[in-house]
């Protein structure tokens, strides 16, 4: 047989104890549907972020923070965007989409 003290078996079975009680409980917080909601808002507001930027960089404008109060007005006084070439490629993207349309409904009738 082992030679095992009792006290050091107990100290054990409360460290074992304490470390599950973590687990499950960091469990519990990870499975959350508050947390996963939070979690899900966070990541959305990133990549919302990041399009927005990528957007402002396609267009050739810099990103700056707006102020409650700040005259919408006034925003583009300095630097107005320029929209044409996102024009036209949403223009281009109705063309084609609208010839595929077409393209779809001769092939229907025959």
């Amino acid at each position: 047989m082992a030679d095992t003290d009792p006290d050091e078996l107990e100290r054990q079975i409360a460290r074992t104890r304490a470390e599950l009680a973590r687990t499950v409980d960091a469990i519990a917080d990870r499975v959350s549907p508050k947390r996963v909601a939070e979690r899900t808002v966070e990541d959305v507001k990133t990549r919302a972020g990041h399009f927005v930027a990528s957007v402002g960089d396609a267009l050739g404008v810099t990103a700056r923070p707006a102020e409650f109060g700040d005259n919408p007005d006034e925003m583009w006084d300095d630097e107005r965007p320029d929209l044409g070439p996102v024009l036209i490629g949403i223009g281009a993207v109705l063309v084609v989409g609208a010839a595929i349309v077409l393209m779809r409904r001769r092939r229907k009738r025959r």
